[in-house]
């Protein structure tokens, strides 16, 4: 008997969409790209990712610039930054098929509540939290470096909440099918938490140091500033009730010493006068800290320095 895979969408196709959606297409599970810029480049020359860890990749792919037009798909993976979240509910409304699952491909705290109101009743929504060294090189090529793992948590959507773990699991099998290391998460906001310990430093200080990780790292003064920082956010996720590993953030600072020197994604937009995605990263996780009597002096000052580098004009 013939099963089915199910339908995927990827809205975004940059470094995160790009790399995953070919990952599933060379497992076999039918992809559709929706690009803006780059769709005709895409169109032409399919898809490249120029791997450390995996050598070249590169496949012809199913390219749209228009969500209205494309094939409707089981599963939308949102790939795009969170600057762009207020316009992208009705496009994943155009792309999604009945009863489809979306996931959030993206950095940042409180995400899928901010988009759930916006989606269609039918849809269940999840997390998924992207470990991944990659950027975008040009049209349509993928530089990753590192890593490349995702995990996955449920949201909200489902009658029964079983249904949207069991939902989960089924992706984080199909990214295993693709070789993606891929484990579900019982909790989305823990998860945010613990995945903002290492973006909320990083991001940040990339901008304003002008600065790749292995650079922070070697410096006395800016190791310990990460570190301050990442002990304020476990601060925060414990005032919420959530326990984090235990000596997380040493064990952060010791897996970035591991890592090949990397320019976070924040860098890359600043470089390229893109809106930086201080909101999610920064505003709301400050925003819910404060609310259960949790300071947050460091992150705070990170976020007024880049609020202030994001309003100079280019």
């Amino acid at each position: 008997m013939n099963i089915v895979k199910p339908r995927v969408a990827i809205i975004g196709t940059g470094a995160i969409g790009g790399f995953y959606g070919l990952m599933l297409q060379r497992a076999g599970f039918e992809v559709h790209f929706l690009l803006r810029s780059e769709y005709q480049a895409v169109k032409e020359q399919g898809i490249r990712i120029e791997s450390a860890t995996l050598g070249c990749l590169q496949a012809d792919v199913n390219a749209w610039d228009n969500a209205g037009v494309m094939p409707k798909c089981d599963w939308v993976l949102l790939g795009t930054k969170a600057t762009a979240n207020a316009q992208m509910a009705k496009i994943i409304n155009q792309a999604a098929n009945t009863n489809a699952n979306v996931v959030l491909l993206q950095n940042g705290f409180g995400l899928e509540d901010e988009l759930r109101a916006s989606l269609r009743d039918d849809l269940l929504l999840f997390g998924g939290l992207c470990f991944i060294c990659v950027h975008r090189k040009s049209a349509g090529v993928i530089e990753h470096q590192a890593y490349g793992g995702v995990n996955v948590a449920y949201h909200s959507g489902a009658a029964s909440p079983q249904v949207g773990q069991d939902q989960a699991q089924l992706l984080v099998n199909m990214f295993n099918q693709a070789n993606v290391d891929s484990h579900l998460i019982a909790n989305i906001e823990q998860a945010r938490w613990q995945k903002l310990v290492w973006n909320i430093p990083y991001n940040g200080l990339s901008v304003l140091l002008n600065a790749h990780t292995g650079q922070m790292m070697q410096n006395s003064a800016t190791r310990q500033l990460i570190s301050d920082m990442m002990h304020e956010v476990v601060n925060a996720a414990m005032a919420h009730g959530y326990s984090l590993p235990d000596n997380f953030v040493e064990k952060m600072l010791v897996s970035t010493d591991k890592m090949p020197d990397y320019f976070p994604s924040m860098y890359h937009d600043f470089t390229h006068q893109r809106p930086l995605e201080l909101h999610n990263i920064y505003t709301a996780p400050l925003v819910a800290a404060q609310q259960v009597g949790c300071a947050m002096p460091k992150v705070e000052m990170l976020l007024q320095t880049l609020s202030f580098i994001a309003q100079q004009p280019a």
